[in-house]
């Protein structure tokens, strides 16, 4: 940016900001930066990235840079640098989509702290706006939800819900809200055929009755009941899970659910519940038992606990570019079984002592990464659900795998075209070989080229290309990157605090 472009600029938000009626402070509030910063803004004297300037034009409602851009947003990476320093784990993306949903069961207000500021949250907070729930953003990461008396679901924002598979979990909260109704299809990653039939063999246990429609789900709620149930979960799904404790929540009753997932996000939800006075038995266990509270009208605040995936995405960079970086915050409970998989295939790990997250609850580390020399594990590396390596997580041992010596099988038995988008990889040098839609064969140690490489349309190996274009030598760049803002924020931003080199740049 020039100098003269720089002193244009920060005279539109000058005026932008005036519009609004804000001070430098309230500014700097919402942007979750200093008043000074704001100064040197609108003084000319900052130098503003795209996406801080696109930041701002979501903030201010107006345009800044008067110039007709495309929508889509790419990455320009300079490979082949070694990292050093620290960086903290940012909140779980898929806790904070589950605790937007349930927030709709309470009456009282919600304030969601340090709350995942990503695409994924941008789409639920509109269909939840468009509803009328009251959304409003205290800072650049504090939430603040509060729902009508009734909410309007004939209004519900179907662009936006189409855009997100996440709301598919508004089912078990909207039980019984309305009579009849109608929820867009879910969209999200394209990962195959995820059906969301366990979704509703689950919400079916509380009479909810859908049938699928030409691009809608027609919902129609369940009698008023105070029975006690018991049933068991067909999939151990975590978002099926969630759907069930949701409507159990707010159902009279005491439900018992078997099978279901004890994983990080599930936990988060039953911990806010609780927080509500939801009496939750077996949190982090398979087993559940809750009572249900009709009426909940409570003022809470809560903080979603740190993402395990978004910890195994800082760690991976730290392997593959053969660095020493200090990741903070990392839920170890989610961890354990990565990294020891990762030791058992050479990597040396520092892992300081436990403290809790500021939920009160969850354990954390911080896990330094070393300069290391790599081999195969003897065996295929496999997800299982938790306590095993989690699914999210297995798409960044293709990139790890790729820097070890040898042969390394990794199967991704959920997902039928996951597998498929992991030979991307190969563009930039890895030795990727498809053995069918859930097996890859990675061949290693790569000697990483920089290359052109579009994102996938699924998020995890979107991650994984970035990932592996900071081992390449050389500028890469990565086209069409609005798969990785859904679930990860301001990731190429926080990869530079510790010597990456990436840009944001448009056509």
């Amino acid at each position: 940016m020039t100098q003269e472009t720089a002193e244009h600029v920060g005279l539109l938000l000058r005026d932008a900001r005036g519009e609004k009626g804000w001070t430098q402070g309230q500014l700097a509030a919402e942007l979750g930066t200093s008043q000074s910063a704001i100064a040197r803004m609108e003084q000319g004297k900052q130098n503003l990235s795209l996406k801080m300037i696109q930041r701002l034009e979501a903030i201010v409602g107006r345009s800044i840079v008067k110039v007709g851009r495309p929508q889509m947003t790419h990455l320009r990476v300079e490979g082949g640098r070694t990292l050093s320093g620290s960086v903290d784990v940012n909140s779980s993306k898929n806790a904070g989509v589950a605790l937007l949903c349930a927030s709709l069961i309470n009456r009282g207000t919600t304030t969601l702290r340090r709350l995942a500021r990503i695409e994924e949250v941008n789409r639920i907070v509109e269909v939840l706006t468009s509803i009328g729930v009251e959304c409003t953003w205290l800072n650049a990461n504090d939430l603040q939800l509060r729902r009508p008396a009734v909410l309007d679901l004939d209004s519900m924002d179907v662009e936006a819900a189409r855009r997100t598979r996440s709301v598919i979990m508004l089912l078990g909260p909207l039980l019984d809200e309305s009579a009849e109704y109608r929820l867009p299809y879910a969209g999200g990653c394209d990962l195959g055929t995820r059906t969301v039939e366990p979704h509703m063999q689950a919400l079916r246990q509380f009479g909810l009755s859908v049938e699928a429609k030409s691009g809608f789900y027609s919902v129609q709620a369940p009698p008023a009941d105070g029975d006690n149930r018991t049933f068991v979960l067909s999939e151990r799904g975590d978002t099926v899970t969630e759907n069930a404790i949701m409507a159990a929540a707010h159902r009279r009753g005491t439900t018992v659910i078997r099978n279901a997932s004890p994983n990080y996000m599930v936990q988060d939800l039953c911990f806010y519940l609780q927080r509500l006075g939801v009496v939750i038995e077996g949190v982090g266990t398979t087993t559940l038992k809750i009572t249900g509270q009709p009426s909940i009208d409570v003022d809470i605040e809560y903080f979603p606990s740190e993402d395990p995936i978004e910890a195994m995405s800082l760690i991976t960079a730290g392997i593959v570019t053969n660095s020493e970086v200090t990741i903070r915050r990392v839920p170890i409970e989610f961890m354990e079984i990565e990294l020891a998989t990762l030791e058992q295939m050479g990597q040396e790990l520092e892992i300081s002592g436990e403290y809790f997250a500021r939920n009160g609850r969850t354990r954390l580390v911080d896990v330094t990464t070393k300069p290391s020399a790599l081999h195969a594990p003897a065996d295929k590396i496999h997800p299982m659900p938790f306590p095993g390596l989690n699914i999210d997580n297995l798409p960044f041992f293709a990139v790890i795998a790729a820097n070890a010596e040898g042969q390394t099988m990794i199967h991704d038995w959920v997902y039928e075209n996951r597998a498929i988008y992991l030979t991307e990889l190969n563009k930039l040098g890895a030795r990727v070989q498809l053995l069918d839609p859930h097996r890859i064969y990675v061949n290693g140690p790569t000697r990483w080229r920089a290359a052109e490489v579009g994102c996938p349309p699924a998020l995890r190996p979107a991650a994984c290309i970035l990932l592996a274009m900071l081992a390449a030598r050389g500028v890469s760049e990565l086209r069409n990157i609005y798969v990785i803002e859904r679930g990860y924020e301001d990731l190429a931003e926080r990869l530079n605090t510790i010597g990456a080199k990436i840009e944001y740049f448009q056509d």
